[in-house]
């Protein structure tokens, strides 16, 4: 009994309460007929320090908990912020939880995720019954980080991560460095930009969620401000260019993050992705509302970068990124036909060979040829070439 006379509202309750993050943690081990377990949690938490204890709160109804009763020992995993989609996989599976999922055993033999910030091996000591949650105090027998990143976290309803101030300097020395290695192609891209009468920007990949402007010209007449922002969300459609070389996996880790996106237009991700890898270049056309269709994309991006968000601004953010009414359909240029295109980008192999760079070339000269399209190709290709023989990769 709580005492109290009026209930609660439980739609009350999660809203209120879901303005408090809680980490996340995957509780795994192995039961006696050798099947590994694992168990999503966001009430995990330390208790005491002499002795150590920690705990965890799993729903009464958990059938994955009822079997870590009789285990002789957990593994508490802490998840990396860069997991989420690991979480999830773990959470909808009823069995096989870790098919795929790479892990290696603690010292007492459950599975460690591969890539978790830390891990912590435990045994039970006392089960609190606690409304429609148990309370799960735990002894700690060894523990480790093993990999030193920002946390996932669950706020808000969603899934997010907190970035302290040493991984932020982490993120801008990276932008440094890329910085420093464009600049040998500033007069190329600063000529590119006033030879076609656009915005010629390059950006950096920051981590598998942002990237960054590392060099940006624009000719007499173009307005900076009506182009994206200096950093922007790699969410479908941004960002093909930079995930098209990447292994398979995290190319649909990308085409996951349009939610809500049908079939047809997850499809259409994926063959922008086969495409570039093909001819080195995409293309993105006006529809008839020609330059407006950017406004709700370019205002998200300026949100995006105005400081630290929480989970749902971010994903109204990423919402409005998705809905975009670019046109990103693949399309054969015929020389005879006029385009208006929206943008041109081009992926950038860094020092080590890796594409992490894009070239975006942006606020385009309306009703052009095709074949005036392909001379901006080749144009752009060629300063592609510069940028890349600056960094000076092995090939």
């Amino acid at each position: 009994m709580t005492g109290f006379a009026t209930p609660v509202d439980q739609g009350l309750f999660r809203e209120v309460m879901g303005h408090y993050p809680t980490g996340v943690a995957v509780v795994t081990g192995r039961a006696d007929d050798g099947e590994l377990l694992a168990l999503v949690v966001g009430t995990f938490g330390s208790v005491s320090l002499d002795p150590p204890l920690v705990s965890f709160m799993p729903m009464k109804t958990s059938r994955t908990f009822a079997k870590m009763r009789e285990c002789t020992s957990l593994c508490v995993n802490i998840v990396g912020g860069e997991q989420e989609e690991l979480v999830a996989t773990v959470a909808r599976r009823w069995e096989n939880k870790f098919d795929g999922i790479d892990w290696f055993p603690s010292p007492s033999g459950d599975p460690v995720l591969a890539e978790s910030v830390a891990w912590i091996d435990t045994r039970i000591t006392d089960t609190v019954e606690a409304g429609d949650h148990w309370i799960v105090l735990c002894a700690v027998a060894d523990m480790a980080v093993t990999n030193p990143v920002a946390p996932l976290i669950f706020f808000q309803g969603g899934y997010g991560s907190f970035v302290g101030t040493s991984l932020m300097a982490r993120m801008e020395h990276r932008i440094l460095s890329a910085i420093q290695d464009a600049d040998c192609a500033r007069p190329a891209v600063r000529d590119l930009a006033n030879e076609i009468g656009c915005e010629v920007t390059l950006y950096t990949a920051v981590g598998h969620d942002e990237m960054a402007t590392v060099l940006s010209a624009s000719a007499p007449g173009i307005d900076p401000e009506n182009g994206l922002a200096q950093r922007v969300p790699i969410v479908p459609p941004i960002g093909d260019s930079l995930v098209f070389d990447l292994p398979p996996e995290d190319q649909e880790r990308w085409i996951a993050k349009a939610r809500g996106v049908e079939e047809s237009g997850r499809q259409l991700y994926r063959d922008r992705l086969d495409f570039v890898r093909e001819h080195g270049f995409l293309l993105s056309f006006l529809p008839r509302e020609g330059g407006a269709a950017y406004e709700e994309m370019r205002a998200a991006t300026r949100r995006y970068e105005s400081g630290r968000l929480t989970p749902a601004q971010e994903r109204s953010i990423r919402e409005c990124v998705v809905r975009s009414t670019v046109d990103y359909r693949l399309h054969d240029l015929d020389g005879a036909e006029t385009y208006d295109l929206g943008s041109v980008v081009l992926p950038v192999r860094d020092r080590k060979g890796d594409y992490t760079l894009t070239l975006r070339l942006a606020q385009l000269p309306r009703r052009v040829s095709g074949t005036r399209v392909r001379e901006w190709i080749a144009r752009a290709k060629a300063v592609v070439g510069v940028l890349e023989s600056g960094t000076d990769f092995d090939r």
